[in-house]
């Protein structure tokens, strides 16, 4: 079986930490990952994640997209993906998505995921929400996308952010599918 091959967006929203884990994490399991990356989204991975933490996505993915190439592989839904994740997920990209707007390679790559009935999971990347954004989270939800606003698991008592970002992209790389399940769990409390 040939690994799976996974989509990968970051968009320009707070938190380029979720999707660099993302992309390590699809690694560790084989994935064969294609990258596309808004300019909002290179500025954040600098400012946030360091120098180096560009070089390291780009030696990590398989394929690296520019945002600008509408005419990419995975533009297409006659390329077989197992499903795309954009982590972070802005307001403006969970709208374009939403309103069918493929105005950049992230957001008609998402829309291939929808049209093709893949998994698309968006780390919707924003606090407080206006009703626009709701009303955007709802239209993807209807679509078939699975929003997973980045929330950390506190039970887990995580002792880091790093800890928090790792297992939120855990959480959003299960949702795929494409392997056995390697967030933690919440292990219960019987009572």
């Amino acid at each position: 079986m040939s690994a799976p091959r996974v989509v990968l967006g970051i968009s320009g929203a707070s938190g380029a930490m979720l999707g660099l884990s993302a992309a390590r994490q699809l690694t560790a399991l084989g994935a064969q990952t294609d990258l596309v990356v808004s300019a909002a989204a290179e500025r954040t991975i600098a400012e946030e994640c360091g120098t180096g933490a560009w070089e390291e996505l780009q030696r990590l993915a398989a394929r690296v997209h520019p945002l600008s190439d509408i005419g990419a592989s995975i533009a297409s839904g006659s390329v077989p993906v197992a499903g795309m994740i954009v982590a972070p997920c802005s307001m403006r990209t969970l709208a374009a998505v939403a309103h069918g707007l493929d105005d950049n390679l992230l957001t008609r790559a998402a829309s291939v995921q929808l049209k093709e009935r893949r998994r698309l999971v968006l780390l919707a990347r924003e606090t407080p929400l206006t009703l626009a954004h709701l009303r955007n989270m709802t239209a993807v939800t209807e679509m078939g996308a699975v929003v997973m606003p980045p929330a950390p698991a506190f039970y887990l008592h995580p002792k880091s952010v790093a800890e928090i970002a790792d297992q939120i992209a855990a959480r959003a790389v299960d949702l795929l599918r494409i392997a056995e399940p390697s967030a933690a769990r919440w292990s219960g409390s019987d009572l």
